[in-house]
């Protein structure tokens, strides 16, 4: 699945990317976030805690196969939390974790 992992990179080049617990609420409260995502090792006290808040603000979640250490090894730094913030990009990273053969 490095396939999401170099999509994110691209993402996070093009500053549409936000990494961590705070910032990605904060775009999911400002209605900025299209997709959040988390790492399949993300503690379950904090997947609980981001689902509710993508519930409240009906913002799709979406588990990724990756573990918070392949998130660092393709982005330069560990985190188990994102948002993408572009319509595109949203759609490019559902696409692969729905249809990873195509």
């Amino acid at each position: 699945m490095a396939d999401i992992m170099n999509l994110m990179s691209i993402c996070r080049r093009a500053g549409k990317l936000t990494l961590g617990m705070d910032e990605v609420k904060g775009t999911v409260h400002s209605g900025k976030a299209y997709i959040v995502l988390v790492t399949k090792d993300l503690a379950e006290r904090s997947k609980s805690e981001i689902r509710r808040v993508c519930e409240e603000y009906e913002t799709p979640l979406y588990e990724i196969p990756e573990s918070m250490y392949d998130v660092g090894d393709a982005l330069g730094k560990v985190y188990g939390i994102m948002s993408v913030t572009d319509a595109g990009f949203a759609k490019a990273a559902v696409k692969r974790l729905t249809n990873p053969k195509q």
